[in-house]
C-alpha cells in the first residue's frame, strides 16, 4: 500500500515512515525541512529513510496548494495519508503566531483538499494534540470532554484542524481519524521539547528551568508506542466516512516533570543544575490520556513506562551529542 507521510523528516514522521516501510508499505514522504530546530537532525533522519527502496522524498511545504495538487496528481494510487507536518511548539506560538496559521491551519486545509481528490484513498490519519483540552481539570482527559477553551494559539490551530476535518468528512465522505498526541518522547526526538533540552543542559553542565518546581505533570508517551497506535489506526478506517474519529494516544500515566529530570540524571550520570520559575500562561498543570477508545479500536496498549523510555532516549542522545550520527 502506498502511504503519503507529511512531515516525514520530523520526529514522529520519521519513526512512522520507518515502521511503515519495515512492514512492506511504500512511503511517499514530504517535508519542508524548515529551521525551527537543528536541520542536521532532520537530514540525519531523512538519510536513514532514503536507505529504504520503498521510500521517495519530496521537499515541499504542506501549505503550498499548487505543489500539493501536483504531487497527488502524480500519485493517484495513494491509499493512506498520515498527516504529521505542522509548526510545533506551544511556547513558540507566542513568538511567531503567523507560522502556526500558515502551517497548521492552511496546511491542514491543503491536505484535506488533496485527500478528497485521491480516488484510491482509504484513510486520512492526522495529528491533533492533547493541547486542545486546554485548562480542563477532570482527569484523565476523554475524547468526549469539552475542548472550546484553548490556552495557546497552537492548541487553537489544532482544534481548528479537527473542526475542518469534521466538515470535510460531512461534505465529501472523507474517512478520517484525528489523533490527540500526548507528550511524545524518545530517540531522534525534537530538541525544542523539555526532555531533550534538559538532557543537553545536563550534559553541558548548564542550568535547567523547572516550572512550579517540577510539579507539572505530563502523560509522557514513548515513540514506539505512538508508532504502534498510528499504524493501528491507519489500518482501521471509520466504517462511516461521514463520521470522523478523534482519539487520544498517550501512555495513560501523569508523571511529574521532576521525575523525568531524576531519570535523566541517573541515565546521563550527572546532576542537573535546577532553577525554578512560575508556570507560563501557555502551559497547563497536567495532561493525562484516557486510551480506552483507541484500545478498543486497535488493541493499543502503551508498553513503555518513563523509567524504561528515558534510559533508551539517553543512550541515543549520548551518541548524537558526541557526533555519532549513525546510532
Amino acid at each position: 500500500m502506498k502511504i503519503l507521510v507529511t512531515g516525514c523528516a520530523g520526529f514522529i514522521g520519521y519513526h512512522v515512515s520507518e515502521a511503515l516501510l519495515a512492514r512492506g508499505d511504500t512511503v511517499t514522504g514530504l517535508d519542508n525541512l524548515n529551521d525551527y530546530y537543528d536541520v542536521r537532525l532532520k537530514h540525519a533522519r531523512l538519510d536513514r529513510l532514503r536507505a529504504h527502496a520503498g521510500f521517495a522524498f519530496h521537499r515541499l511545504d504542506v501549505s503550498d496548494k499548487d505543489a500539493m495538487a501536483g504531487l497527488v496528481a502524480n500519485h493517484a494510487d495513494i491509499a493512506g495519508i498520515v498527516h504529521l507536518a505542522a509548526q510545533a511548539g506551544v511556547r513558540h506560538s507566542l513568538v511567531d503566531p503567523y507560522a502556526y496559521i500558515q502551517s497548521n491551519v492552511m496546511g491542514h486545509l491543503v491536505v484535506l483538499e488533496a485527500a478528497r481528490r485521491l480516488p484510491a484513498l482509504r484513510h486520512l490519519v492526522y495529528a491533533s494534540s492533547s493541547s486542545v483540552y486546554g485548562a480542563n481539570t477532570d482527569m484523565p482527559f476523554r475524547e468526549t470532554d469539552r475542548v472550546d477553551c484553548p490556552v495557546s494559539l497552537y492548541a487553537a490551530t489544532k482544534r481548528a484542524d479537527e473542526l475542518m476535518s469534521h466538515a470535510y468528512a460531512h461534505l465529501f465522505s472523507l474517512p478520517q481519524t484525528g489523533l490527540r498526541f500526548f507528550t511524545v518522547y524518545g530517540p531522534w526526538g525534537r530538541p525544542d521539547m523539555a526532555y531533550f533540552g534538559f538532557a543537553q543542559a545536563i550534559a553541558n553542565g548548564e542550568p535547567i528551568t523547572l516550572y512550579d518546581e517540577g510539579r507539572l505533570r505530563r502523560d509522557f508517551t514513548y515513540i514506539d508506542d505512538i508508532v504502534a497506535g498510528v499504524a493501528g489506526c491507519l489500518d482501521h478506517p471509520p466504517a462511516d466516512a461521514h463520521s470522523p474519529r478523534l482519539l487520544n494516544i498517550g501512555n495513560h500515566r501523569a508523571e511529574e516533570v521532576r521525575e523525568l529530570v531524576r531519570l535523566l540524571e541517573a541515565a546521563l550520570g550527572r546532576k542537573a543544575i535546577i532553577r525554578s520559575a512560575p508556570r507560563p500562561m501557555v502551559d497547563v498543570e497536567a495532561t493525562y490520556a484516557s486510551v480506552d477508545a483507541i484500545g478498543a479500536l486497535t488493541g493499543f496498549a502503551p508498553l513503555t513506562p518513563l523509567s524504561v523510555g528515558i534510559p533508551r532516549f539517553a543512550a541515543w542522545f549520548e551518541g548524537w551529542h558526541s557526533g555519532k550520527m549513525t546510532i
